[in-house]
């Protein structure tokens, strides 16, 4: 249970660290930026991955699935941007994506 409750915090930082980014770079998404997001999408996937095979079987898959899939979208496009600023399409994306898994993950289902 502690293994996953680290797991758990360390989802929830990384969640957290990339939303900052993205609020930070509200004002202009055009803005020169690093690999932090990408990092961040590839932790959020191996936690949320590490955390479904502790819970195994016992999980929700009702809310696992479309979390996890979310996450892939969010590291596929941060990753196909790169070092180069986001497009207007790109970044309101992965604000919606981004808030629509944290929805999934506070909803009970």
């Amino acid at each position: 249970m502690l293994l996953f409750n680290v797991l758990l915090l360390i989802h929830f930082i990384a969640f957290a660290a990339y939303l900052w980014i993205l609020v930070q770079l509200w004002p202009n998404p055009a803005a020169p930026r690093d690999k932090k997001g990408l990092i961040l999408g590839i932790i959020l996937l191996l936690t949320g991955i590490a955390m479904v095979a502790l819970k195994y079987p016992h999980i929700n898959y009702f809310k696992v699935v479309p979390k996890t899939g979310l996450f892939l979208v969010v590291t596929v496009i941060n990753a196909v941007t790169g070092d180069k600023p986001y497009t207007r399409t790109a970044y309101y994306a992965l604000i919606v994506l981004t808030l629509l898994a944290a929805c999934i993950a506070v909803f009970r289902v």
